[in-house]
Parts: C-alpha cells; sequence; structure tokens
C-alpha cells in the first residue's frame, strides 16, 4: 500500500548485472569524489528527465522484450543511475586530463542529448498513433513555472538567506514538485487519469472531499502539498548546505529527482496517451 502501483523486478540474469554495476558506479565515485556544485545538480536535471522518458517508452511497449525490464519502475532507476554515474566518471577523468573545461558540462549535455533524442521518439510515437495531444501538458509546465517563480520570490524577499544558500538547487527542487503536483492535479481533474501513488492518491482523495472540489478540482490541495514539501525541505537544508554543501546537494538532487522524475513523466505520457 505503499508502493506505487506496476512495480516490477525484472529477472535475476538482469538484475543482478544491473545492481552490480551500480555499486561499482557507486563505488568509483566515491573515490573519485567530484565536486557537487549546482551547476553538477542543474546538469543532472536532463537525466532525472530522460529517465522518465525512456519509463513511458517501456510503458507503450517500445523496447524489445529482452531489455524491457530494464525500463520498468524500479529498475529504471538503477538503469539511469548506471548510465548517468558513468557519464559523471568519464567526465571527471576528461576534466583531470584537461581535454574538457568543467564535468558538469560534460554531463549536463549528454544528459540533454539523451533526454532529447528519447524525447523525440516518444512524441513521434505519439504522433503515429494518433493519440499526439500537447496541449494540457504544456500548460502544466507554463503553471508550475508561474507557480515556482511565485513560490521562490516569496522566499528569496521573506526568507533570503534560505534562497542565497540554496541557490539554484533550491529552485529546481521546488520546481520540479512544482511539476509533479501541477501535472498530476490536471491529470486527475481535467485528463481523467489514475494516481498509482497511494499516499498522493489519499491527499487527491481528501481534496475531493473538500467543498471546493466542484469549483477547484481536488488537484490545488495536491499542487499545495506539494510545493509547501517542497519550500520545507529547502529551509531545512540551510544548516545542512553550510556545514556540508556537497553531501546537502546531493540529497536536494535526490529530492529534486523525485519530483522533476514523475513530473516529466505526466507532461509525455498525457501528450501521446
Amino acid at each position: 500500500m505503499v508502493l506505487p502501483e506496476g512495480f516490477v523486478l525484472p529477472p535475476w540474469y538482469l538484475l543482478v548485472p544491473l545492481v552490480l554495476l551500480f555499486v561499482g558506479t557507486v563505488a568509483i565515485l566515491w573515490a573519485l569524489e567530484p565536486p557537487v556544485t549546482d551547476r553538477t545538480v542543474i546538469a543532472f536535471a536532463p537525466w532525472m528527465m530522460f529517465g522518465s522518458t525512456v519509463h513511458v517508452l517501456y510503458k507503450i511497449g517500445a523496447f524489445p522484450s529482452a531489455i524491457e525490464p530494464l525500463f520498468s519502475a524500479p529498475s529504471v532507476y538503477l538503469t539511469t543511475a548506471v548510465l548517468a554515474g558513468f557519464v559523471w566518471i568519464l567526465a571527471s577523468f576528461l576534466y583531470a586530463a584537461g581535454l574538457q573545461p568543467s564535468i558538469s558540462r560534460v554531463v549536463g549535455a549528454s544528459g540533454g542529448g539523451f533526454f532529447l533524442a528519447f524525447a523525440v521518439m516518444t512524441l513521434y510515437l505519439g504522433w503515429e498513433l494518433g493519440t499526439f495531444e500537447p496541449f494540457w501538458p504544456v500548460i502544466s509546465i507554463v503553471i508550475a513555472g508561474l507557480v515556482t517563480a511565485i513560490a521562490w520570490v516569496a522566499v528569496s524577499l521573506w526568507f533570503t538567506e534560505v534562497a542565497a544558500v540554496t541557490s539554484l538547487t533550491g529552485a529546481l527542487v521546488v520546481f520540479s514538485q512544482a511539476l509533479d503536483g501541477v501535472s498530476t492535479a490536471i491529470g486527475y481533474d481535467v485528463l481523467g487519469a489514475g494516481e498509482e501513488v497511494p499516499l498522493s492518491r489519499m491527499v487527491l482523495e481528501a481534496g475531493e472531499a473538500l467543498p471546493t472540489a466542484d469549483l477547484l478540482g481536488a488537484g490545488w490541495l495536491f499542487v499545495l502539498v506539494k510545493v509547501g514539501l517542497a519550500l520545507a525541505v529547502v529551509g531545512l537544508f540551510k544548516d545542512v548546505l553550510r556545514e556540508s554543501p556537497e553531501l546537502g546537494r546531493l540529497v536536494l538532487a535526490l529530492v529534486a529527482a523525485v519530483g522533476l522524475g514523475p513530473g516529466t513523466h505526466n507532461v509525455l505520457l498525457f501528450m501521446i496517451a
């Protein structure tokens, strides 16, 4: 009742090598200790979106059956982490050899390339199937951007120190959760989509039970909860970032991933299905 519906583990002959690759990647990164800055976190944003894109392709049956389980949930998280981690390692060596001006540029550019290629493939398949409907997904991106701007301006005015310390990482966390919240709300209220995550479904059902449901729908409460929690987490991590900036940014990057990933997934899935 806690895990989302549709969680499927791949067969052992795929799962074991995937886990070993993930552990090995983490071990190498632990030894290399590449710097983690605001630019590093932003550079990994396309990788978060890439993972969601290949999961959408998995849902519409775009992959061969032999490798399909690698892109199911939760194994898609490990698959994406291994690919992104390998690029991070490679970028670190290229930077150390003087072949690249920065690590984050390589990570961000490669992630952006992977995301763009697979996103275009996803939209093309939707176009081919005759199910390409971009209006509401685009509206959800616009609304999420406006909500983020309002929230971040408020933080900058009333909690200036929080905004200054968390900087771009904090803004990404807020936007990622806003995108997940708004896209889920539009999917639930407008497009008739269900919600796979039990806790999220409980919040949506609570919003549906309020007197405002007929006028505002059920999703506004979900958006409020997501953005409120994001702002609270960003505020709480102000001191952590001061004492241990790299650890703090890594944790906030994970918080951003659990918002930006599902949000991108919603946007793409609603566009083609």
